[in-house]
Formats: structure tokens, C-alpha cells, sequence
């Protein structure tokens, strides 16, 4: 495994980082045990979750963090080794939170959220505790204020955020200087090869800010698996997906899919090799729903794609142009 400093900070993580949303909803618990047993022997050290994390038709939010929990609780130095990232801003359906219980980032919602993830994860500390989305009410004053509390008690090391503009990148560290504050060290966001309008601003502003960048959705939702094109091999889920591409969708597939032939290597690690490739990225997020499925993303850190293989994906997946403005102006 290959490692980086997250951001400007002094932490080191694994280019890799494992998600979890897949735990309890989609993988069992002895499933995810195993998984997470295996990340840590392959020098995985970053794992990703959210207290909303588990929800749906047959499940609550927590259920993954308690799984996570249950984990480290056997011992064996787990937690200690891990590099433990999670999120706050959902709905947890708590119903004591009576009308502060929606989305949103209040001091009353941080501070009781966080002792909620603490309590599933087994955990007195989160190294990065992330701002799931961004806040369109509560001031920074509230929301800083917040956050340094926690890392002053120790329960949270570095803050981070996900789902960011470029413009609230730059709020945020703003009002973090003001008081003195390191702010955010990281920024999670969607971004892939067929999804690449963050090169526009978002990935710029986190450099220029010194936040590490953490891909969610590399492989766009499975549309670059490799699977879309070959539905008997993906499943269902697959079969609806081929279903509902584009024209152009599909021809950019079957192009990908004849390059990744090409330079012999599956279609998902050379999604996430691409990724890997960007200065601006710190590690994408992985979320397999089985053991083999993680066996087979390790493939990825090892690969080193060419200029050539470089200009073909941009061939094939055309950027914005550029960062802004030059992507659009003079």
C-alpha cells in the first residue's frame, strides 16, 4: 500500500480509503468484519463512514457505525491502527431532537451528534470528523466555534468536508483564520472520469487551500466497473443502468472498455489509477459490498497509467477545458 499526507496536515493515509455505506444495508456484518480485517493487512488505514450511514427499506441510521464498532471492540490494536473518518449533518430520526433533528450543522446538532457516532463506533476519538454537506444558516461563528470545542476535548483530531464548493472551500478557511484555526483539512466530493466538473474550481481551491481530496463515487455509481456493458456479469442493477446510457454514454464505455483491454488492466482500477494519478487527490473512496470485491481495487495503487493512456481517457472523457476561468474565458 501506498501512503499520503492528508492535506497539509502531518497525518499519513492509505491511497486507498475504505467505504463503508455498503455495511449493513448490503454486506453483513461478518461479511464487513472480514473486509475490514483484510483492509488493515493490506496497509488500508483510512476508513470512511457517516452516522446516517445504514438507513433504508430494512435498515436504520447508525447501523453501519455500530457494525464498525462491534469491529474495534474486538481489539487486536483495530482501532489503533485505524485512521477514522465520519460524518455529521444528516437526519438521524431521533425523535428528542424534536425540530432540530433535520439536516444541518447547529452547535446543538454537532455536539450531539457526534457523542451519538462516538457511543456506535466504541470510540472516545474520530481523526477526521466531516461535515457531510454544506450549511446554509448556521454562521461560521457558530459552526467553528463548534468544531474547536471538539478537537480542544480531543473527541475530534481534523475536520473535514464533503460536498463543497469551491466558493465555501474558501468561506470556510477564511472565517477559520480569523480565529486562529487550522479550518478543513479535506475535502470529500463526486468526482470521476465521467464526472469531472470539479476540475473547474473545487479540486483547484483545494489545492490552493492545501485540503486533501477525497473522491466519492469513483467508479460514477458503476457505470465504469466494467459491468454496465456486460449486464449477466453486474446483475440487475447493471442491466438498468445499460439501460437508461445515453448514446454517447455508451460509446464512451465501449471505448473504455477497449483501452482498459488495451493496456490490460480491469475498467474500475483504471478509474481509480486515474484518480490516483491527480496531484489534487489524496485517496477515492472504495466502497465494496464483498471480500473479493476489495481484493480487487489493491490492483489499483500499483498501476501507473502513461501519458499516452492519459491523453486517450481525456480522448474519451472530455474535461471542462481547464480550470476556470480560462476553461471558459480568455
Amino acid at each position: 500500500m501506498k501512503f499520503a499526507y492528508l492535506g497539509r496536515t502531518g497525518m499519513k493515509v492509505s491511497r486507498l480509503c475504505l467505504g463503508t455505506m455498503n455495511f449493513g444495508p448490503r454486506t453483513d456484518e461478518k461479511e464487513a468484519f472480514a473486509i475490514m480485517d483484510r483492509a488493515l493487512e493490506a496497509g488500508v488505514n483510512f476508513f470512511d463512514t457517516a452516522n446516517v450511514y445504514g438507513r433504508g427499506d430494512n435498515g436504520h441510521s447508525g447501523w453501519t457505525e455500530e457494525i464498525m464498532g462491534r469491529w474495534f471492540a474486538q481489539g487486536g490494536g483495530r482501532r489503533e491502527k485505524v485512521v477514522l473518518a465520519t460524518k455529521v449533518y444528516g437526519d438521524m430520526n431521533d425523535e428528542n431532537d424534536g425540530p432540530n433533528e433535520p439536516r444541518g450543522l447547529s452547535a446543538y446538532k454537532i455536539r450531539r451528534h457526534i457523542e451519538g457516532s462516538l457511543r456506535r463506533l466504541q470510540t472516545d476519538r474520530i481523526e477526521l470528523y466531516q461535515m457531510h454537506h454544506i450549511e446554509r444558516h448556521a454562521p461560521w461563528e457558530e459552526i467553528w466555534g463548534a468544531f474547536e470545542g471538539l478537537v480542544d476535548q480531543g473527541k475530534a483530531y481534523y475536520i473535514g468536508s464533503s460536498n463543497f464548493g469551491a466558493r465555501h472551500l474558501a468561506y470556510a478557511q477564511a472565517a477559520a483564520e480569523k480565529r486562529n484555526f487550522l479550518g478543513l483539512v479535506s475535502e470529500q466530493h463526486k468526482y470521476h472520469l465521467m464526472c469531472r466538473l470539479p476540475e473547474l474550481e473545487v479540486l483547484p481551491a483545494a489545492q490552493e487551500l492545501g485540503l486533501g481530496v477525497i473522491p466519492w463515487s469513483p467508479l460514477g455509481g458503476g457505470l465504469l466497473s466494467g459491468n454496465v456493458l456486460n449486464p449477466a456479469g453486474g446483475g440487475a442493477r447493471s442491466g438498468q443502468a445499460a439501460a437508461n446510457l445515453t448514446e454517447t454514454q455508451r460509446a464512451q464505455l465501449e471505448a473504455y472498455g477497449k483501452l482498459c483491454a488495451e493496456l490490460g488492466e480491469s475498467e474500475s482500477n483504471v478509474a481509480l489509477a486515474w484518480l490516483l494519478a491527480n496531484p489534487a487527490v489524496t485517496a477515492p473512496i472504495i466502497g465494496p459490498r464483498t471480500l473479493a470485491q476489495f481484493e480487487d481495487t489493491l490492483r489499483a495503487v500499483e498501476i501507473e497509467l502513461s501519458s499516452e493512456a492519459l491523453v486517450k481517457l481525456d480522448e474519451i472523457f472530455p474535461g471542462p477545458g481547464g480550470e476556470a476561468p480560462e476553461a471558459y474565458a480568455w
